[in-house]
Order: structure tokens, then C-alpha cells, then sequence
């Protein structure tokens, strides 16, 4: 195993960081001695937040936990990534069966090219339906989602998504 097996990664777009990515965060942090969330770009969604204000938000909302810190690294190949952060390990957050379709082969791929491991945290199920782009549509809409994301999400997403 190449990197540090004590250093995680958790990749995602986090357009913005709910409670569902907070929860796996959560739960990666007490596993690993640090971990990395990684903000990635993902070229098929037009973002609503700037990569900067992504990070700001995921480092506001994971405050109180020390071992957790958060980078934007673009459009790179998640392997890419863990090699540079020294990481032997991803952390990824799954809701259904679709979810484990979509993220077996990737695991599979990055443990291939990369001899990086692949730890599927399942979610809680309090958050299994919720997604980035499900909470923002449903904002601009008027609906509450306070409960949906972290506190220091809610402002700053009532704002872009009802502007």
C-alpha cells in the first residue's frame, strides 16, 4: 500500500458540504489521524460555489475537528491527489446500491493504478436521500433545509440560491 495508512482522503465536488458529507467526514475522522477532503471539480456540473468558498464552508462546518482539513485540487485524478497528500486510503460515503455500482469500479481502478485503497462508509440513513444539488434545488424554492446542512452552509446558500 503506497501513502500513509493513517491519512484519508474524502473527495467530492461538496457543492455544498450537508450533513450527510459531514456525517461520513464525522465518522472518517475518528478512524484516520487525518484526513483530507479533497474538492474536486467535477466538469459535468456547473457549480454554484467557487472552490474557495467550498473549502471555506467545509472548513467552517468541520471546525470542531482538528484532524480534518480541506483543499480544492481542480479536475485531477483523485490518485493523483493521495500521492500528493501521502494518503493510502479514500473515504467514500454510499446511500444505496446505486451508489456501490457507481464506486466499485472507481475503487477497483484507483487500487489498480494507485495502490490506493477504498473504505464505503455507509451513510446514515437520516441522510441517504440527500445530494448537493437535490438541497440547492429545493432551497431556491423556498423550502427549509436548515436540518440538511451544516449551520455555517445555510446563509451562504439561502443567498445564491434565491438571488
Amino acid at each position: 500500500m503506497s501513502g500513509d495508512p493513517r491519512r484519508c482522503v474524502c473527495p467530492g465536488s461538496y457543492d455544498p458540504i450537508t450533513n450527510g458529507h459531514l456525517d461520513v467526514i464525522t465518522r472518517a475522522s475518528r478512524l484516520y489521524d487525518e484526513v483530507v477532503v479533497a474538492v474536486l471539480h467535477n466538469p459535468a456540473k456547473q457549480g454554484t460555489f467557487t472552490p474557495a468558498e467550498r473549502v471555506d464552508l467545509i472548513e467552517r462546518s468541520c471546525s470542531q475537528l482538528p484532524n480534518v482539513r480541506a483543499q480544492a485540487y481542480g479536475d485531477r485524478l483523485i490518485v493523483d491527489v493521495c500521492r500528493e497528500v501521502g494518503a493510502a486510503v479514500l473515504v467514500k460515503g454510499i446511500r444505496d446500491a446505486t451508489d456501490i455500482g457507481y464506486e466499485w469500479p472507481m475503487a477497483l481502478m484507483n487500487r489498480q493504478m494507485a495502490d490506493i485503497e477504498t473504505l464505503m462508509l455507509p451513510g446514515d440513513p437520516r441522510f441517504g436521500h440527500y445530494s448537493s444539488s437535490l438541497i440547492r434545488l429545493i432551497a431556491g424554492h423556498g423550502a427549509d433545509v436548515a436540518e440538511m446542512v451544516p449551520p455555517p452552509v445555510l446563509q451562504p446558500l439561502l443567498e445564491r440560491v434565491r438571488s
